[in-house]
């Protein structure tokens, strides 16, 4: 364990090697609660999600990732969202902002229920591997005011893991119960990066783009792509970002 990692101690598992499912989209936050899991002493199992998102090219990035990072297995699910639509990364029709929005408005980036649906994906196969940890990305310092990445929603989503499952039924203690682990949510991107390089994550493999083309080149002018290039400004680290050649940068 690096002595970053030890700060997250909290988190480590409850077994040694016990196996966890990390949600894992192939962009920087993802990349690094994955890189984050296995230092802390997981068997990593990378759960990926087509869901009809702009950016599929992060699946690209994330299947050549996790064969980098190493972990034991990695599952892309095919969940084809756009059929309900009603954000801008599953809708053609809705463009992707490129100006800032204001704090009080959940913006159209926001996919309807999103981390409930890909986390109840999570829940049924880490029960299925008899795991009983699963990591994902969220994030509520830099983050776009998306709801389902408050610490709120994920106490409520751990309480109905359990309430939900054979294993949290029949677990006899707390020690038998799911976790569901936010370990970034409380840092800045700055702090994210910081702590990614820490563990050896090549950001530059990493896709976060909201509308990357299909080399994973980023378009410089999204949300998505502000904040990370306002990390890498603030760690004081040089943005490996790869943007198509007509973005800003």
């Amino acid at each position: 364990m690096s002595f970053l990692s030890a700060a997250f101690q909290n988190l480590a598992p409850r077994t040694p090697g016990a196996p966890a499912v990390i949600l894992f989209s192939g962009g920087l936050d993802s990349t690094t609660v994955l890189a984050l899991a296995k230092d802390l002493g997981y068997t990593p199992y990378a759960l990926s999600v087509g869901y009809g998102q702009r950016h599929s090219s992060e699946l690209a990035a994330a299947k050549h990732i996790a064969k980098q990072i190493g972990v034991i297995r990695h599952e892309v699910v095919n969940l084809d969202l756009t059929r309900f639509g009603g954000s801008a990364l599953t809708d053609s029709s809705i463009a992707v902002p490129t100006a800032p929005g204001t704090e009080a408005e959940i913006p159209v980036t926001y996919v309807p229920a999103r981390n409930t649906i890909l986390l109840s994906l999570a829940l049924g196969w880490a029960e299925a591997l008899g795991g009983l940890d699963i990591f994902y990305g969220a994030n509520s310092v830099d983050y776009s005011g998306y709801p389902d990445c408050r610490p709120e929603y994920v106490q409520s989503f751990e309480t109905m893991a359990n309430l939900a499952t054979k294993a949290g039924v029949e677990a006899v203690n707390n020690e038998n119960r799911f976790r569901v682990h936010a370990p970034i949510i409380n840092l800045t991107k700055a702090q994210i990066i910081e702590l990614g390089s820490t563990l050896g994550v090549d950001y530059s493999q990493t896709v976060s783009c909201y509308q990357a083309n299909d080399l994973g080149e980023a378009c410089g002018e999204c949300e998505s792509c502000r904040l990370r290039k306002a990390g890498f400004a603030q760690a004081k680290i040089s943005d490996p970002t790869r943007y198509r050649k007509s973005s800003s940068n």
